[in-house]
């Protein structure tokens, strides 16, 4: 019986069958145990808005700064919103401020930095880029070369924890 990979849609019919083959097996977890073993040290908002404002001048230096960055629990996998970006702006006298926030998925505080990084990235690349087009994950791989990878085991992740639970990383 062949399971909803909802997480995976696109991917090529042989990678999806392997995928099916380690959860089938109870191995999925193991693999991205073995691959990745530790969960981060970001754990509070303000260590999050440091974290992502590292990325921001050390990769869009000329870009706008981000005001706000936080983790955000009502944000939901199951609507695919692992992270938001938004920009707000208000009239102040005869001027137009913009203030953005970045918003991240609960869920990413108790994962491997790799997972978190991806998201905070994709969630940074949206500050210059508004679609995801081809210049948009061109911009995600110059910010993170092992950006696709990362977002390939990100998938398998929510896979498992769709279809098995969460997993327990080492600290």
């Amino acid at each position: 019986m062949k399971l909803e990979l909802k997480f995976l849609g696109g991917y090529p019919a042989a990678t999806l069958a392997q995928v099916q083959d380690l959860l089938a097996q109870g191995a999925l977890g193991d693999l991205l145990r073995k691959k990745y073993p530790s969960a981060h040290e970001v754990r509070t908002d303000r260590s999050l808005y440091d974290y992502v404002n590292a990325l921001r001048l050390e990769h869009l230096r000329g870009g706008e700064p981000v005001n706000k960055v936080c983790f955000d629990s009502k944000l939901q996998i199951i609507t695919h919103a692992l992270g938001t970006h938004t920009t707000v702006s208000r009239v102040q006298g005869n001027k137009l401020l913009a203030k953005r926030e970045i918003r991240v998925a609960s869920l990413f505080k108790d994962v491997p930095i790799e997972f978190l990084r991806m998201i905070c990235v994709h969630e940074l690349a949206h500050t210059k880029e508004r679609e995801h087009d081809k210049a948009f994950y061109r911009l995600c791989s110059h910010m993170e070369p092992q950006y696709h990878q990362y977002e390939f085991d990100l998938r398998l992740y929510l896979t498992h924890l769709d279809r098995v639970g969460p997993l327990a990383w080492g600290a």
